[in-house]
């Protein structure tokens, strides 16, 4: 049982941080598609904040492969709970990062000056997700 709960948790942390991240950047990707139209100018500032909501999947890929080589016989539950935790967390993490970077976007695309700023709004969900890649190491 604790080997089915080990390989459960595995496949959380690396499913759940890419789709939060495959969703984030779709909604970005979705608001610069809508801006490219009425400002084609700034395409390089979308693609920047499109890109943003991807790196949680990167968190969810390196805590797996840190867990990968762990006994699951022994470790299981504990793999369940952390699996669950990271992959929840960036999940839910990069979601609210793809609409702040499309908030920003919207906000690019209407002549603002916004690109810093929506970065490091950007950055507060983001960091979470960091939060939640640390623990995953520290157990």
């Amino acid at each position: 049982m604790n080997e089915i709960l080990g390989y459960i948790g595995l496949a959380c942390m690396l499913g759940l941080a890419g789709i939060g991240s495959s969703i984030g950047t779709t909604i970005a990707g979705n608001a610069a598609e809508g801006a490219l139209k009425k400002n084609p100018e700034k395409s390089s500032s979308y693609m920047i904040l499109s890109a943003m909501p991807a790196t949680q999947g990167l968190y969810g890929f390196v805590a797996f492969l840190m867990w990968i080589g762990k006994d699951f016989a022994a470790d299981g539950i504990v793999l369940f709970a952390v699996g669950i935790a990271v992959g929840v967390v960036c999940l839910f993490s990069a979601i609210r990062q793809g609409q702040v970077c499309a908030n920003g976007i919207i906000g690019i695309s209407q002549g603002h000056d916004v690109q810093t700023n929506t970065m490091i709004y950007a950055a507060f969900p983001e960091f979470y997700a960091i939060l939640a890649l640390i623990a995953a190491l520290m157990v």
